[in-house]
């Protein structure tokens, strides 16, 4: 029972060591939130599917400090994403917004799903309208063999 405690207990405190470890940090706390609330949203060029908020790699930590710079100089979020986009692109967001040169990432999952759909609906057709196999009468020979093992399996 303690063993299931400590293993639920590490579970619940493994989250707090997946943040990125950073030596700066802006003196006004107000606008360290805020820089922080913007870094959740930009996705770290090295790890791919992590933020730079919780990536301790080097380009994370470059980006980090790019925010807080931004944020310094007075810039809200939405231009601290405006300058990140116009420096990286779209994809450096961690929710690229839908415009035309990203739709296909907006629209492909539902279109997989409904060429999913359409192939399982035609293999179960296929499946459906195939006849039953016929199976050949067996021969004097093999039915006697049948009656002899039967026979024998009797008590």
């Amino acid at each position: 029972m303690t063993r299931l405690i400590a293993f639920l207990l590490m579970l619940t405190i493994s989250p707090a060591f997946a943040t990125g470890v950073d030596e700066e940090v802006l003196a006004d706390p107000a606008q360290e939130a805020e820089a922080r609330a913007i870094m959740e949203d930009i996705r770290c060029l090295v790890c791919q599917n992590q933020s730079i908020e919780n990536s301790n790699a080097d380009m994370a930590q470059d980006l980090r400090r790019v925010v807080r710079e931004r944020v310094l100089a007075g810039d809200n979020g939405g231009e601290v994403h405006t300058y990140m986009v116009a420096r990286y692109g779209d994809w450096i967001l961690m929710r690229p917004p839908v415009n035309e040169r990203t739709w296909y990432l907006w629209l492909m999952p539902v279109f997989l799903v409904l060429v999913g759909l359409f192939a399982a609906r035609s293999m179960m057709r296929r499946h459906r309208g195939a006849a039953p196999t016929q199976v050949d009468a067996l021969s004097a020979d093999e039915q006697a063999a049948l009656d002899a093992i039967l026979e024998q399996e009797k008590p």
